[in-house]
């Protein structure tokens, strides 16, 4: 379909595939690489060779499963549990990477004050409205923000894009904002 790059965008890896043979650990999640993407796969067997660990995490067993070092078969639609756990463990554990958690992510930018978490809450997040049933998400904005519009909705000053500026193409109808406050000095 020609209008998919167009209306989506155009998939791409972050890396070199052939990069993968580096690695000490692959995890595949969701995926039959094995079946769905045989040319790339290879690198995943050349670092299992090397080493590697590599964890294949799918409800089913595939082709993947077998050629991986381990399977964990979740439940599906358990994913985000799933993967809740593991960020839980990591920071439980202080396994993460520090320095690039630090420069490369945004744990240092800064949530708006009038943002409550769970713990403060009572159990929900700030911006409940018990009538609607509905959260009101502009109290989760980061620090130093301003709230714009999200698809479909118009607010005073928000323009929304139009034609090809509506699907990703390059024009002047959209703009970046200030970037948010960060706290560097944050441990």
């Amino acid at each position: 379909m020609p209008s998919l790059g167009t209306s989506f965008g155009r998939g791409g890896a972050t890396d070199y595939q052939q990069d993968l043979m580096n690695s000490d650990c692959i995890t595949i999640m969701g995926s039959n690489m094995a079946e769905n993407h045989p040319v790339g796969f290879q690198w995943v067997l050349e670092a299992r060779e090397r080493g590697a660990e590599v964890i294949h995490v799918d409800p089913r067993f595939s082709r993947t499963s077998a050629m991986a070092t381990k399977h964990i078969g979740i439940r599906a639609g358990s994913d985000i549990a799933f993967l809740g756990g593991v960020v839980n463990y990591i920071i439980e554990n202080n396994r993460y990477f520090e320095d690039y958690v630090k420069r490369y992510t945004n744990a240092r930018v800064l949530i708006s004050e009038e943002y409550a978490d769970t713990e403060d809450a009572d159990g929900l997040f700030s911006g409940w409205d018990p009538e609607k049933r509905m959260y009101d998400t502009t109290t989760w904005q980061y620090a130093g923000v301003k709230v714009h519009g999200a698809a479909g909705e118009r607010e005073e000053g928000f323009k929304g894009a139009k034609g090809e500026q509506s699907h990703g193409a390059h024009g002047t109808g959209l703009h970046h904002g200030e970037p948010p406050q960060e706290d560097w000095d944050k441990k």
